[in-house]
């Protein structure tokens, strides 16, 4: 008889969570917590910068794989 009503328990707790996970209608239309958030954040032009050091882009040779085309944020590119 313990068995049989932890099982009814058990039973009653997965429908009703299935229940209250489900959305409504009305629900769809508030923002997601995500959505929020990044909501505060604009684009902006922060201007030109100088990194030098940086990798902007590797390409390799289809051809011969010992060939690669790197180029560098500074504006240079070196094969």
């Amino acid at each position: 008889m313990k068995n049989l009503k932890l099982y009814l328990v058990a039973l009653l707790f997965v429908l009703s969570y299935s229940s209250l996970m489900g959305q409504s209608k009305s629900d769809k239309k508030q923002k997601s917590p995500i959505e929020s958030a990044i909501s505060g954040f604009e684009f902006r032009s922060i201007g030109p910068a100088f990194m030098s050091g940086r990798i902007s882009d590797i390409a390799i040779d289809p051809n011969n794989e010992n060939i690669w085309y790197v180029a560098v944020s500074s504006g240079g590119a070196w094969k």
